[in-house]
């Protein structure tokens, strides 16, 4: 195995590259790496490789020919192994041009068991693959701060360490191949518990005669506080601006990952069966393409009160 660490100005492909792939790709490229590029939105691999002086690459296959390390940031596993190992018949596909000893990063929320099992599939041709999924949002992307979760061969983890450092503040070591993507599941459905618990105590606040901008202050400064009442409601909710870079749809795709995560270990998970089908409700109600902090929006529709409004 090559224990190599993988430093600038090495080449990193980076496929994917929408609101959190971008920052991504030119932190890695303000820390010294070369970006081969992959986006099929020809709009956004030409901003990364004007923002980063990033290579497009001329196909998947060339990305893996080129670059020792390999970066997935999609919106799902099926995208990732769409990507992989090809699905649309032309027979571009990353592996074609993996060498061995390459290593693909999966930076996505993909489900932890179809990550064993690509995984299993890519080190029969002498591939090794993490997944490293994030936490922190656009903010901390640009930033550079991200939370990792990373999984796999502490070995490998090693190797890739610089450039999961180029983007990230915090490196977990989660455990074997799947489990930053458990985790990353798992993060999620407590995040988004508690918005909505925090949705719910405030419009009932407001309901009683409380501000809803005082009712969040208390909670900060008090046991209710989580992220979503800190870095959410005064900047996405009570604003209105509904804009904090993460859709509501990959929330349920993430709510139902970790169902399946405690499915999967026979672990009693009612709560998150309920926070599942509140927010695949909420989903139905306020259709595709809707931030995640909109969700709020479905509760003030069943209370008949929208926060901060007068006379609610």
């Amino acid at each position: 195995m090559n224990s190599r660490s993988i430093v600038p100005p090495a080449r990193v492909g980076f496929i994917g590259l929408g609101q959190m792939g971008h920052p991504m790709a030119r932190s890695l490229a303000r820390a010294g790496y070369g970006i081969v590029a992959h986006d099929i939105n020809g709009d956004a691999l030409k901003r990364v490789c004007e923002a980063t002086g990033a290579e497009a690459a001329a196909s998947l296959k060339a990305i893996g020919e080129r670059c020792e390390a390999v970066i997935t940031m999609l919106p799902d596993g099926n995208a990732v192994r769409a990507v992989v190992l090809g699905a649309d018949g032309s027979g571009d596909c990353l592996l074609s041009g993996l060498p061995r000893g390459s290593v693909l990063i999966d930076m996505s929320s993909s489900s932890p068991l179809a990550t064993r099992a690509l995984g299993a599939q890519l080190a029969g041709r002498g591939v090794a693959m993490l997944d490293a999924p994030v936490s922190g949002g656009v903010r901390k992307a640009v930033d550079a701060t991200l939370s990792i979760m990373a999984g796999g061969d502490a070995q490998n983890i090693a190797r890739c360490r610089p450039i999961l450092e180029a983007m990230g503040k915090q490196i977990f070591l989660t455990g074997p191949l799947g489990s930053g993507h458990a985790m990353k599941a798992l993060n999620n459905y407590v995040s988004a518990a508690g918005l909505v618990a925090a949705a719910e105590g405030v419009l009932a606040a407001q309901r009683f005669g409380l501000d809803p901008g005082n009712v969040v202050d208390i909670l900060n400064a008090s046991t209710g506080m989580n992220n979503s009442t800190l870095n959410k409601f005064h900047r996405f909710i009570l604003s209105r601006a509904f804009d904090s870079g993460f859709s509501l749809d990959l929330m349920v795709k993430d709510l139902k990952t970790a169902l399946e995560v405690a499915r999967s270990t026979a672990s009693p998970a009612p709560l998150a069966e309920a926070c599942l089908e509140a927010w695949t409700e909420a989903q139905a109600a306020l259709g595709p393409g809707a931030d995640h902090t909109a969700v709020v929006r479905h509760w003030e529709k069943l209370s008949g009160t929208e926060l901060g409004k007068k006379g609610d």
